[in-house]
Formats: C-alpha cells, structure tokens, sequence
C-alpha cells in the first residue's frame, strides 16, 4: 500500500487509524498488511442514476463520503433553497439521528442511511401521516425485493418477526420546515440495517436485523437506493393530492402491532395499556383501553410480553 501510494509505512498506519475512528473495521496482521473485515459496495451519485432510470432527471442525488447526519445536512441545505426531490446519502454517517433523542448506529457498508427533501404546497399542519406514508414505500420496496415479512411499527419503524422476537430492520426520521399553513417542506431520513458486524448489533438497544440476514446474499445499497427514491416519489405524489387515505387500509395490512397488547409512551412519560384497533384518517393510532378508545398522534409503542 505505501508503495502503491508512494507515502511511508507510517503514513499508512496513521490513515488506517483515522478510518478505524470513523467506525470502520479493518483487519490487520503485523507485517502482512490490511483488509477489509468483508467486501461492500459504496454508493456513488452516477450509479444510482442510472438504475433510476428514465425518470432520474426528476431528483437531485448526492453522495457524501462521511457526513454527521444526512438530516442535518439536508436540514441546512432545504433552507438555502435545495431543489425538491433531493437525495443525500453517506457512506459514512456519523451522529445518524433517531427518533427521541437517539442516534442510528451506522457504519461504513453496513447501513443505508439517507434522507429525500420533498417540498409541499400545503402546510406542516396538513402532513400528519407522513411517516406512515414512507413505511408503505419502504414495504412495498422490500416486497420487490423478495422481502415479505416485514411489518410497520407505529409511527415509523420496519420490523420483522423471528422466533417471537421483533427486530428492527430500518428506522424513519421526518423533520418538518415552513409554515403551519403554507409551503412546507419534508425532510425524510431513513436508515435501514444492511449487514451488520457484531461489533455494530452491540451497540444497538434493541434487537435487530439486517437485509443481508433475510436475502441470504448482500445487496447492493446503490440499486436499493434507486427502488426507494422511485417508490417514494410515486407516494409522495399521491399524499400531496389526497394525504394518508389511499394508503390507510395497504398500511393496516403491515401493521405489527394490530390487536395485540401494546404498551404506549406518551411525551409525558405516561403509560397506556391497550390494544391498536385501527388508524385514523390522519394516521393517528386508535387503541382500545380499558377506559376506551383512545386516539394517539404521538408516543413510543412497543408491544407486551416481549
């Protein structure tokens, strides 16, 4: 390597330091060399491009090599009038953002995080349901794949069940920008567990699972990406139209948790105790509880007895 680059030993062993900091794995034998801990595929703008299709000309994709967070990239970039239909990817992210205050554990070739601006007409007021509407593209985009045991969590999670666990596939993060009655624009993180090192699943608080996992072979993030942007520009057009009523029934179809004991979180810290029985028109969670039924807009949801 330092012959090919024609730079010291030393300024090797200093790079390959730097790259283990950004959280990648290298395997090293003293003397002999580095390598990879297994092969991946990074992303690259032109590639996803081309697998879009006809049709790539409609988005603005971006490949960043190592950024904090594609959110908040995206966040600051919406702001200086960044086109609508935006895709900012990384190959390395890392303060990945999740929902509460958590962060998406993410590491080079081992996830696909990314974020899509989508600038609406309406305002941020008319948006409930969004997240609901990005879980259905990221289903129907898995289902594409071969992928057919995924669910929807409530309001924003992919699961899958093994063994009568729940494992988390992918995460979405939707912050808003613009008025509560104008213009508004959505800026829509997604991370999705690609092949997961050990060293990775024990850093994350819950159990998971990745597509690697499910596949039986790896897949490449750069033709996954292009799926998701086709799928979610297709639904997102529809929910600017007619919010989340066309999709209400395909996303009761996903849903976990339906009629089974739930537990929900609220802001608050309060807990509720009941069973999920249908969405509204808005997205909002009806559960049965023992004083009723209740309907959430917010809270953290995770299902009794596991």
């Amino acid at each position: 390597m330092a012959q090919h680059f024609n730079v010291s030993r030393v300024a090797i062993w200093h790079a390959i330091t730097e790259a283990e900091k950004l959280g990648i794995n290298i395997f090293s034998v003293r003397g002999k060399g580095y390598r990879l801990t297994q092969p991946l595929t990074l992303l690259e703008e032109v590639k996803i491009k081309q697998l879009i299709g006809e049709t790539a000309n409609w988005f603005n994709v971006k490949v960043l090599d190592v950024v904090d967070s594609t959110n908040s990239f995206l966040i600051k970039e919406a702001a200086t009038g960044y086109p609508h239909a935006s895709c900012v990817a990384a190959n390395i992210q890392t303060h990945g953002k999740g929902r509460r205050g958590r962060q998406w554990q993410s590491a080079l070739g081992e996830s696909l995080t990314f974020s899509f601006l989508w600038r609406f007409t309406r305002g941020a007021a008319g948006l409930s349901g969004l997240s609901l509407v990005v879980g259905v593209a990221l289903i129907r985009t898995l289902k594409k794949l071969n992928i057919h045991q995924a669910l929807v969590k409530w309001p924003n999670d992919i699961l899958v069940g093994v063994d009568g666990q729940y494992r988390k596939l992918a995460g979405i993060l939707i912050e808003l920008q613009g008025d509560t009655d104008g213009q508004s624009a959505a800026i829509i993180g997604v991370g999705i567990n690609l092949n997961l090192s050990k060293k990775q699943t024990a850093k994350i608080d819950q159990p998971s699972i990745d597509m690697q996992t499910l596949l039986g072979e790896a897949v490449d993030p750069n033709l996954f990406l292009a799926m998701i942007i086709k799928e979610l520009s297709g639904v997102l057009s529809l929910f600017e139209n007619d919010q989340f009523i066309p999709f209400k029934e395909e996303w009761l179809s996903y849903h976990a948790f339906q009629d089974k004991p739930i537990s929900i979180t609220l802001g608050s810290s309060e807990v509720i105790q009941g069973r999920p029985q249908d969405v509204s028109d808005e997205g909002s969670l009806i559960v049965m509880t023992d004083k009723g039924l209740k309907t959430f807009s917010s809270g953290e949801v995770t299902v009794r007895g596991t």
